[in-house]
């Protein structure tokens, strides 16, 4: 499986794509930041992530985008770009029907680290170990996309089967008993 990771930002949105799946070996495909001056438009700063997200999916083709989740921070405008960038990712991916998944900084960490509470430098050793990369990824945003990617790889599997459609219930074809034959 083929996972894009992306950690959202308006000033630096990384970018990071893994090949692999749980039991299976790990493999760097690419990572990239996307940077925009703090000073541009805010259009014209989503339509640069907007415009290197789309050459990322048609070049590299993933199998699912993983995205991290906005988190409640103190600076409003801070959360207000990671928001902002991270909705433009999963965009680029509903059109053109890639999964998309939300996954936490904490949940990432853990997937990565085994401790939800690691900081960036020890997310950094990790991901540089797991994926046997010489130099660790640079900046953090890089890392961080690929720590996504990798959490998704792991995690999102488990995820699919938990959420996959039972009796009909969470497919949206189960009717209450009372209604069954009837018009709903």
């Amino acid at each position: 499986m083929r996972v894009l990771g992306v950690d959202p930002g308006l000033t630096r949105c990384g970018l990071g794509i893994v090949d692999g799946g749980p039991g299976t070996r790990l493999r760097l495909v690419g990572t990239a930041v996307v940077s925009t001056p703090a000073h541009a438009e805010v259009g014209i700063r989503l339509v640069a992530v907007e415009e290197q997200i789309e050459s990322w999916l048609a070049e590299c083709r993933p199998d699912a985008v993983a995205v991290e989740s906005v988190f409640s921070q103190h600076n409003v405008r801070t959360v207000m770009g990671t928001a902002q960038a991270g909705a433009v990712a999963i965009l680029c991916a509903a059109r053109r029907g890639i999964p998309v998944a939300l996954h936490t900084p904490s949940e990432v960490k853990a997937a990565v680290t085994g401790s939800g509470r690691a900081d960036k430098a020890q997310v950094t050793r990790m991901v540089t170990r797991l994926l046997r990369l010489p130099d660790p990824p640079r900046p953090s945003d890089a890392a961080d996309a690929l720590a996504l990617a990798i959490c998704h790889l792991w995690r999102g599997a488990a995820r699919a089967r938990l959420a996959a459609p039972r009796d009909g219930i969470l497919a949206g074809t189960w009717r209450h008993p009372a209604r069954r034959g009837g018009a709903s």
